[in-house]
């Protein structure tokens, strides 16, 4: 498996690469992200990696192929925290999305997004992946199930051509890449929430995906949290927060789910504010699960830049969780941590 080929789009600081790698395996041979913080991320960690920058202009027959096409396509169409203009939004880049994967006809795409999505857009995209013959499987899994000091409830989907079988990368899925694999492995889910997890889609039968999308919003009613990566407001609790005990935060009613991420992460809190009194990067870096210096360390990104990046982007140890348990369900006796 370690030949496996990883195409990856709106890459960001590559949150949902690294759990494909550490899940599948393989290497990534190619990213695609125009935004100006996001492609210096990427040049810093990948150098020798070409970004084909905005999908909407590539030439997909032009693009090296690969076995696994993974992306964590904007979610702002989507998510209760914007308009919810969905596929009016300009930001929709999915049909484009669609358009490579039928070019490119990868063995498996694995795409992340807001859990709101279920509920807006998601019937267009189970439609548009039967329309090009691909099969899909997906559920919901937020941060905190793993252990995150936040909740950020999040979408997962793997999709496969119809004419083979989700099996064949799902029985050695174990395999995934030492360096990441080692580091996420702690990650595994609390529990999956019964009241996002899917059922598999059928490429060959448009309808019913359409009907597969619509069964789920039941049971997602509820306003999900603001899409950022700082799960802590302003005000009273912020005020909590600015306190100190034996030269440590007063995290208050939040001293817990730290303490948990710390003994997850395997690394202290970072200070909370820096020395402005602002929210500080380093903070949201390690709510997220990334290593320190991850995105605060990249040459020349600026304190916003940094914490767009961040807000942008999804828990590897999360995502890790929700491929691990969706790739054990095409395996009929597969299990969560079975050796290959």
């Amino acid at each position: 498996m370690s030949g496996l080929r990883i195409g990856s789009v709106c890459s960001g600081y590559r949150g949902l690469d690294l759990a494909v790698e550490a899940v599948f395996g393989g290497s990534t041979v190619w990213v695609a992200d125009n935004d100006p913080g996001a492609s210096r991320i990427l040049a810093h960690h990948l150098p020798q990696v070409p970004n084909l920058g905005d999908i909407t202009t590539v030439d997909w027959h032009q693009a090296e192929p690969v076995d696994i096409y993974c992306g964590g396509y904007p979610c702002q169409p989507f998510s209760t925290a914007g308009h919810r203009k969905g596929t009016q939004d300009a930001r929709h880049i999915w049909p484009h999305i669609a358009h490579s994967l039928r070019v490119l006809r990868p063995r498996l795409a694995v795409f992340e997004n807001v859990a709101g999505h279920l509920s807006l857009g998601f019937d267009t995209v189970l439609g548009d992946l039967a329309r090009i013959g691909f099969d899909a499987d997906w559920c919901t899994l937020r941060a905190s199930d793993v252990g995150a000091a936040h909740q950020r409830n999040r979408l997962f989907l793997l999709a496969w051509p119809a004419d083979t079988s989700g099996q064949g990368l799902a029985r050695r899925w174990t395999a995934g890449t030492a360096s990441h694999r080692d580091r996420l492995a702690a990650a595994d889910p609390v529990g999956l929430r019964g009241d996002g997890v899917g059922t598999r889609g059928s490429g060959r039968d448009e309808p019913a995906a359409r009907r597969l999308a619509a069964s789920h919003t039941a049971g997602v009613g509820e306003r999900e949290p603001a899409d950022q990566a700082d799960p802590f407001p302003t005000g009273r609790e912020a005020r909590i927060v600015s306190g100190c005990r034996g030269g440590r935060p007063d995290w208050g009613p939040y001293t817990e789910a730290i303490e948990r991420w710390e003994a997850v992460a395997d690394r202290p809190v970072p200070w909370p504010v820096d020395d402005l009194g602002r929210l500080n990067p380093p903070l949201v870096e390690w709510l997220m699960g990334l290593p320190a210096g991850w995105v605060t360390d990249v040459p020349g990104l600026s304190r916003t830049a940094q914490l767009k990046a961040l807000g942008n982007g999804v828990v590897p140890q999360q995502a890790a969780a929700a491929l691990r348990h969706l790739a054990a369900r095409q395996e009929p006796d597969a299990r969560l941590g079975r050796a290959a």
